[in-house]
């Protein structure tokens, strides 16, 4: 009797333990709910990695495998992640304004983007969490995607951002500091509101200047003064950077790079980033009248993600849990245990 009840009290504890990591994980890969500023908590970023010290041993049975997700390990130097780019959310008003269209993506088609993303799996993420993983603090969820805004015109905020909450999806908002408030950018308020509900604030200078025809000390001003009037707005650091028209060269990212950013992005194509090229980050523009068919082309090739409910999938949690003999617990019947050496 005394060894049936020391079995059952282990089965019991390993078992709250599985669902508590399946539990984390899937929590980890949702932006904060849509609520008032007043009543939602500040966004954060894909949860950090669980703390599984002292345990030695986990193997599951597969019905509790199948809770766990398909995660993007750590540890690959280079991964595909679609940063797409995105300007106006609004109808164009003039309708022999060419750029105008082409910047202009109607709410209704992203309205329809942002439900093919959700049908399709793909999960947002912003640049904390890109940070995260690169530095080995965190992993991805499968199909990560950057939403990227940039200039911060006023419809990011009575458009694309309830259609944003809408989905429980992040983005970032790339804002000219100098036209805060504005007739046709986000006012500060709005920014802050943004900022506590899963919308990363990112920089894009004072006055949205070509930066490569810009002498030395001004173009610093533009870069450094920006980074200083977001902090101050926001309450916290500033991080990323998105080069006005994607102009940028070996100077202005050194620039970057002293003012204490740690990314940015251009309007060069592609989806594979490392931190080795973070302040040349590529990304795909999406533009005013696409289908879905070539919104979903544009997404690129999809990095390859742990299976999901695999055991591999649950061990990246923490480099100490180690599958051991994983065919022959698989088969007994009682297979969930925690060995603690107690």
């Amino acid at each position: 009797m005394k060894g049936e009840h020391h079995e059952s009290v282990r089965f019991g504890r390993a078992f709250g333990a599985g669902i508590a990591v399946a539990a984390v994980l899937l929590v980890a890969c949702r932006a904060p709910e849509a609520a008032p500023i007043r009543d939602s908590p500040a966004a954060t970023s894909i949860a950090p990695v669980p703390d599984w010290s002292g345990v030695d041993r986990v193997s599951l049975p597969a019905s509790a495998e199948m809770a766990i997700p398909a995660l993007i390990p750590p540890g690959r130097a280079a991964i595909r992640v679609p940063i797409l780019m995105y300007h106006y959310i609004r109808v164009n008003p003039v309708a022999s304004d060419t750029l105008g269209f082409n910047l202009s993506v109607t709410p209704q088609n992203f309205r329809d983007q942002m439900d093919w993303l959700t049908a399709n799996g793909y999960h947002p993420v912003d640049f904390n969490d890109l940070r995260a993983y690169f530095s080995g603090k965190g992993y991805l969820p499968s199909r990560p995607v950057v939403l990227t805004f940039d200039d911060g015109y006023a419809d990011l905020y009575t458009d694309a951002y309830p259609i944003l909450q809408a989905h429980h999806f992040k983005a970032v908002a790339y804002l000219v500091a100098g036209f805060l408030g504005s007739t046709h950018n986000v006012s500060r308020t709005q920014v802050q509101e943004m900022d506590a509900h899963g919308i990363e604030i990112a920089a894009h200078t004072v006055t949205h200047p070509d930066l490569t025809k810009l002498a030395t000390a001004r173009m610093q001003w533009e870069i450094t003064q920006s980074k200083q009037d977001l902090e101050q707005l926001t309450g916290h650091p500033i991080l990323d950077f998105c080069y006005p028209a994607g102009q940028f060269n070996p100077n202005i990212e050194q620039a970057l790079a002293d003012a204490g950013f740690s990314t940015a992005t251009t309007e060069q194509v592609g989806t594979l980033h490392s931190m080795q090229d973070r302040y040349a980050w590529t990304r795909v523009r999406v533009s005013g009248g696409e289908n879905l068919t070539a919104f979903a082309g544009s997404l690129g090739i999809e990095e390859p993600p742990l299976a999901a409910g695999s055991a591999a999938a649950l061990a990246i949690t923490n480099p100490l849990l180690a599958l051991q003999d994983q065919t022959t617990n698989l088969q007994a019947p009682r297979s969930l245990s925690i060995d603690s050496g107690s």
